[in-house]
């Protein structure tokens, strides 16, 4: 590990001044750029930690609208009788992340912004697309985990839980800087290797994450994530509905480089009651934008059984 300077924030303005002046990595709970530092991937000079404010570690209700501050861990989230009883795709998101102990450090706004975990990228045997190379080991290689949507010319998947939750309810980002601050879409905040190879969100150097806001509450969501095992592992697809303005919203996980709205999926569904039929026939248009590789075409299926899931317990037919 490279050694590197250390400096804590004492609030937000004073990060967005340091940050203003002279770009540093910015450390939140630290879980995500503990691995990537160890790893060689990031060799930062200087390490600015926020994580000790608490002025960005809130979930409260004003009216009408969600507000969560991007300090908030994912057990606070996973604690919280607000999420659990008014969005409950984004309490079970958060709430069934890694583990216990990983879930008390890692926060809403560092699960966002967490880079790839492609085995490729991550190991220092390969310098693939997304660290300056010409190639992306997965199109011929091991693919299992790689993206089936979307996928192309890099195949990673985005690791958040969180943020199809997010997607799907048409949730809002507060970024700032220090000359003010800036309000985005979830959906758009991320961004496919295509648009941009090096980057997987919209943040510029001197910005930070601040708060996530649901203006319009779902009247339903749910978020189903299917594991290899239940107990600390990543999802190798998922699902996470929502209904705005009674009409619904479907984003899917792990099985593409961004949180993927899926169109035909919602196209199906519009704003009608969900039947064990609807479900089905939603689950099957979502999967129809799968273009698997060599080795991850059971995603396919997967995809299917967790929209269909998501949507059957959002609608109480299933728990």
């Amino acid at each position: 590990m490279k050694p590197f300077n250390y400096e804590v924030a004492d609030d937000l303005d004073s990060a967005l001044i340091v940050l203003n002046g002279s770009p540093r990595t910015l450390k939140a709970g630290g879980v995500d750029l503990l691995d990537r530092i160890k790893e060689r991937l990031d060799q930062p000079d200087t390490v600015l930690s926020i994580g000790g404010s608490q002025a960005m570690r809130y979930i409260k209700e004003e009216a009408g609208t969600i507000r969560i501050g991007c300090l908030t861990t994912l057990a606070d989230m996973g604690r919280s009788e607000l999420l659990k009883t008014r969005f409950p795709a984004l309490h079970e998101s958060a709430g069934g992340a890694a583990t216990p102990q990983i879930r008390e450090r890692a926060t809403l706004g560092g699960n966002l912004c967490q880079r790839p975990r492609c085995w490729y990228y991550r190991s220092a045997d390969f310098n693939c697309l997304k660290k300056g190379g010409d190639t992306c080991y997965a199109v011929q290689g091991e693919n299992q985990h790689h993206a089936v949507i979307g996928g192309g010319p890099c195949h990673i998947v985005h690791p958040s839980n969180c943020a199809p939750a997010l997607v799907a309810a048409d949730a809002r980002l507060v970024i700032r800087n220090a000359g003010g601050e800036r309000t985005i879409t979830a959906v758009d905040f991320f961004r496919l290797p295509r648009e941009s190879m090096y980057a997987e969100n919209v943040l510029a150097p001197d910005e930070i994450l601040t708060e996530v806001l649901t203006p319009t509450l779902p009247s339903l969501s749910a978020t189903v994530e299917l594991r290899e095992k239940q107990s600390f592992d990543w999802p190798m697809a998922m699902a996470s509905v929502a209904r705005i303005d009674g009409v619904w919203r479907v984003s899917l996980g792990a099985v593409a480089p961004v949180p993927w709205l899926s169109k035909p999926a919602m196209n199906v569904l519009g704003s009608s009651n969900i039947t064990q039929e609807l479900a089905s026939k939603a689950g099957e248009a979502a999967a129809s934008e799968a273009e698997p590789m060599s080795q991850n075409s059971y995603k396919i299926q997967l995809i299917k059984v967790a929209v269909k899931r998501a949507l059957l317990v959002a609608a109480g037919e299933e728990e």
